[in-house]
């Protein structure tokens, strides 16, 4: 795949952004933890006031970070040894009046550098074939993404080849597809700056990797609702409604390998007399994956519709904005859900299929709760009732009892009691009186039968009845992590 610049070039740049320092360590270092915490808001002022030595980090912090207009002498001096011809030829830097301006987005990213285009300008509408960069999109995926070692690993949509970057670090051979050739030149150009060599192909969706399984997928896709227009590459799939998602959700038996997991961010709408879960969870209808889809975030049309045609510099396209709004409404959709969705391959005869909201703050990183979910749901789901009633649980370290009470005439009368995880997933459980003495007692000692005749007695119930009440409790229980089998 052809990159940016020629390979001896290429070279070049990595030993200029090295020698000066132009790394994310580097470049804290020298602006100090208020400066890069205010240009991480777009508020450049301080890391200007700090940068006007000069010298190539300076130079390029201001050329990259701040966007400004540099001297062609101070340019040419922090790029050395790449030839400041070379650099302009692969647009890395532009003429700009007093000087030269970056051409591209040149981003210290951890550990790596990212090449992508410049982000949107006020009062500039983004070209259709526009590559993104380091976004909130591309780190929430990275971050929740299950960082187990594998062999092989397929970065579906790789625009700039962020996740690419990511499996790098535990994947035998990266795989990067993307429809935009332009994509791939950048994401090509970041492969080779950091050293990295990806397998990169070209096509829509899972066209280039037909007939292919993998250990590991993930993917940023193109996963805007609407009526099915592609105006943007980087957004627009071209499918109607969240129909993209759902196209991958089916295609996961011919893309896992056995005990392979995909992992991708996704829209779905919310349909006027429908439950959501039952829309995500159908996506998945004889695949035999086990699933987890958690809703992050949940956008009514009108503020979807703004924040999209914002994001491309279109907010100003009020026809665009109410033939999209009127697309909603003619399919009766009232709300568009965002959302982590998990699907891996085990081969179970009856698979867990779990989609709920998860719209509390999560603890990072999601990765690790994500394993430690699918592994929770694996020993629940290889264990039969005897096998579950033998076993003794704990619980979790931390776990909190909140009430909420009303003072009476006798004193405080407790209305609703809860169980909360302060950390982590951060899931709070309504409970009651029974449920709370269960978990209360579970500490490792006794199996789950001598507590529920402890509970069985106490309560002067029948044992059976009881194990059938509240083995279901427990499962969801283990499941979300409050209680933990010893």
């Amino acid at each position: 795949m052809q990159t940016l610049l020629e390979t001896a070039d290429i070279d070049r740049l990595r030993t200029a952004l090295t020698g000066a320092g132009f790394t994310a360590e580097g470049i804290a270092a020298r602006l100090g933890p208020q400066a890069s915490a205010d240009a991480g808001r777009h508020d450049f002022r301080a890391a200007l006031r700090g940068t006007g030595s000069g010298d190539p980090l300076d130079t390029l912090i201001r050329l990259f970070i701040c966007g400004q207009t540099e001297p062609e002498e101070a340019v040419a001096a922090a790029l050395h040894p790449l030839p400041l011809p070379a650099a302009r030829a692969a647009g890395l830097v532009t003429l700009a009046d007093g000087g030269l301006a970056a051409g591209v987005d040149l981003e210290p990213y951890g550990d790596w550098w990212v090449l992508s285009d410049l982000p949107a300008q006020p009062g500039r509408q983004l070209p259709a074939d526009h590559v993104l960069g380091v976004g909130g999109a591309s780190t929430t995926l990275a971050a929740a993404t299950v960082r187990r070692p594998v062999g092989s690993a397929l970065d579906l949509g790789t625009g700039c080849g962020v996740q690419a970057l990511h499996l790098s670090t535990h994947a035998r051979h990266v795989t990067a597809t993307d429809l935009s050739p332009r994509a791939l030149r950048f994401a090509a150009t970041t492969a080779a700056l950091n050293g990295l060599s990806w397998e990169l192909l070209q096509g829509d969706m899972l066209a280039p990797v037909e007939g292919r399984q993998f250990d590991l997928v993930v993917s940023n896709p193109p996963f805007v609702v609407g009526p099915g227009l592609a105006t943007h590459v980087y957004r627009d799939s071209g499918r109607a409604g969240d129909g993209v998602c759902a196209e991958l959700a089916a295609a996961s038996p011919k893309l896992l390998a056995p005990g392979g997991t995909l992992q991708f961010l996704a829209n779905w709408v919310h349909v006027r007399g429908e439950d959501w879960e039952d829309r995500v969870a159908g996506w998945f209808a004889g695949t035999g994956m086990d699933v987890w889809a958690i809703q992050r975030e949940v956008s009514d049309p009108l503020d979807y519709v703004r924040l999209w045609l914002a994001d491309a510099s279109e907010k100003h396209d009020a026809q665009r904005a109410a033939d999209w709004l009127d697309w909603f409404a003619a399919h009766d959709i009232t709300a568009i859900g965002f959302g982590l969705v998990t699907a891996r391959n085990s081969g179970k005869d009856d698979p867990s299929v779990v989609c709920e909201d998860l719209r509390q703050q999560v603890q990072a990183p999601l990765g690790d709760r994500v394993a430690e979910w699918f592994t929770r749901r694996d020993w629940l789901d290889s264990r039969d009732e005897s096998q579950l009633l033998a076993a003794r649980y704990r619980r979790a370290d931390g776990l909190q009892l909140r009430q909420e009470a009303t003072m009476g005439d006798d004193g405080w009368l407790v209305d609703r009691q809860f169980l909360a995880m302060p950390e982590g997933l951060r899931w709070v459980e309504e409970i009651d009186p029974l449920i709370l003495a269960l978990v209360s007692g579970a500490n490792g000692h006794l199996t789950l039968a001598d507590q529920l005749a402890l509970l069985a007695a106490a309560h002067d119930a029948p044992t059976e009845a009881l194990t059938q009440a509240l083995l279901p409790v427990l499962d969801h229980l283990v499941e979300r992590g409050l209680l933990l089998p010893q």
